[in-house]
């Protein structure tokens, strides 16, 4: 399949809204509960928020295939956080989030970071170990509406560019 690495458009919102929701219900649920997914999900499939992270200064590095559909993205922050990694269901596994992760290193090494971190989810884990990010720790956490929260975790993670 041939992929491109590409930069963030206002009209991919609706895309990455929806790869992310596919992403997290269909992959999330192999390692989490139906609460954790549907609490984690809960914020992600309204495009407004990708395009409003990307006019604050973030950065989205999207893998997308020859028609030009986003398969894969990841989410820089400026300071350095990797905040979203997500690839669709359906194209998981062909290395595209190593490919998403590789474009973000490099802007972050133009940028003159120094370092980049993230908190894992527990299937997003391993990609971050393979693309050279140290484990700090398991982070235990709730999500969700206050009256209600669930219980999740993922992994502080980070990689020294220095």
């Amino acid at each position: 399949m041939d992929v491109t690495i590409r930069p963030f458009r206002e009209n991919d919102a609706e895309a990455l809204a929806a790869l992310t929701e596919a992403s997290i219900r269909d992959i999330g649920s192999r390692a989490y509960t139906p609460e954790q997914i549907a609490a984690w999900v809960a914020p992600h499939p309204v495009p407004e928020r990708f395009r409003s992270r990307a006019r604050a200064g973030s950065e989205y590095f999207l893998a997308v295939d020859a028609a030009d559909r986003p398969l894969a993205f990841a989410l820089l922050e400026p300071d350095g956080h990797l905040d979203m990694l997500y690839c669709h269901p359906d194209h998981a596994g062909r290395g595209l989030a190593l490919q998403v992760l590789a474009a973000a290193e490099r802007h972050a090494r133009a940028a003159r970071l120094t370092r980049l971190y993230t908190e894992a989810s527990e299937l997003a884990r391993p990609v971050f170990a393979k693309a050279g990010y140290v484990l700090l720790r398991r982070r235990d956490f709730t999500i969700g509406p206050k009256d209600a929260p669930v219980p999740i975790h993922n992994y502080a993670m980070e990689k020294r560019l220095d």
